[in-house]
């Protein structure tokens, strides 16, 4: 039997990323009718679209930022491996990092488990996962739902909604970014929980060792202690970037608003797992940076005024580019220069 190619693109495995946007778009499109919904004093929506979360002003100065996310197809690495104890770390930290990003502090969460059939000892180790991201995030899991859905998931599937605080006056979009900021970056832990799609389509899972498995599954980083020393230090800080689905593409996100570019000349070679991936499917660079994390997986831009302050902060955090006025997002590896999303 004549063995398939290996897919060289996220698309060829099964997520093309720029349908996705489409769909985003065509969703924000029909959804905004609901924003006029609420009349009264609080719960107006605030003027924040197609960012990484939603905000609504609830009084007092104060705004909620709330947001739904997921594992993924992580939840299949942790069936191949039949460990469930670290999706659920995965399932806080997609949900607290992506409202920090509009500098909002996570406050609490609820979960939504989805089993084929009841299995207690499998919940017992997925709750582990969560309690322990949730601690590490400082937020509460208030509530949540477990379902048992046999016609509809085959296995699980596990995914969350946060809300997080912030002060109206200190919500950060990213409009204010301008050419000369500069861009710090703090290390990724892995794969975190983007890309998996493809990682599996070349790694599939009932053949490969447990060694890569292993480092497929390495629970995704939990930024909030980091982020959040700077959100109460009240440093200077025009753009925030969780680096997940679309990898520096989500860079567009601040570029859009603030009509500025970015140039990244000074990342953090990328963990082996990446190198394993694209030689293993022959992945363009272009491609990798579209997908992967590539070894940073969150980004700071500030003011190069703020940067000693921030270094001073968060010590690990390294210099990694700067805020161009060419309305792109290029890469820099190996003397070339990689147009990874333009607008």
């Amino acid at each position: 039997m004549r063995v398939p190619p290996s897919p060289r693109t996220y698309a060829e495995a099964g997520v093309d990323v720029t349908k996705v946007s489409e769909i985003h778009k065509s969703i924000d499109r029909i959804l905004a009718k609901t924003f006029q919904t609420r009349k009264g004093k609080f719960g107006q929506v605030l003027g924040v679209h197609e960012h990484y979360a939603g905000l609504i002003d609830i009084g007092n100065d104060y705004a909620l930022a709330l947001h739904s996310d997921g594992v993924g197809t992580k939840v299949l690495v942790a069936e191949a491996c039949h460990k469930f104890d670290t999706i659920g770390i995965d399932c806080i930290a997609m949900n607290v990092n992506d409202v920090l990003c509009l500098g909002a502090e996570p406050i609490a969460l609820v979960d939504y488990l989805a089993l084929e059939k009841p299995q207690p000892s499998l919940v017992t180790e997925i709750m582990k996962g969560l309690q322990h991201g949730a601690v590490e995030a400082g937020t509460a899991i208030v509530s949540g739902e477990t379902a048992i859905v046999p016609d509809l998931v085959h296995g699980l599937d596990l995914s969350a909604t946060v809300i997080g605080l912030v002060k109206k006056n200190r919500i950060i979009t990213g409009e204010d970014a301008e050419p000369g900021d500069i861009v710090l970056g703090l290390r990724s832990s892995g794969i975190h929980s983007n890309g998996l799609t493809l990682a599996r389509k070349l790694y599939p899972l009932q053949r490969t060792s447990r060694s890569i498995l292993n480092e497929l599954l390495t629970p995704t980083r939990i930024y909030v202690k980091s982020v959040a020393k700077l959100l109460r230090s009240g440093v200077r800080i025009h753009g925030l970037a969780h680096i997940t689905g679309g990898a520096y593409s989500k860079l567009k996100r601040i570029g859009t608003r603030a009509r500025v570019g970015f140039l990244l000349d000074n990342l953090t070679e990328p963990q082996s797992i990446f190198s394993k991936l694209q030689s293993k499917g022959r992945i363009t660079d272009r491609e990798m940076f579209r997908t992967f994390n590539m070894g940073t997986g969150f980004l700071i831009v500030c003011p190069s005024k703020s940067e000693k302050t921030i270094r001073r902060l968060l010590p690990e955090s390294r210099r990694v580019g700067n805020v161009t006025d060419s309305l792109e997002v290029l890469i820099s590896r190996k003397g070339r220069r990689i147009c990874v999303e333009s607008w």
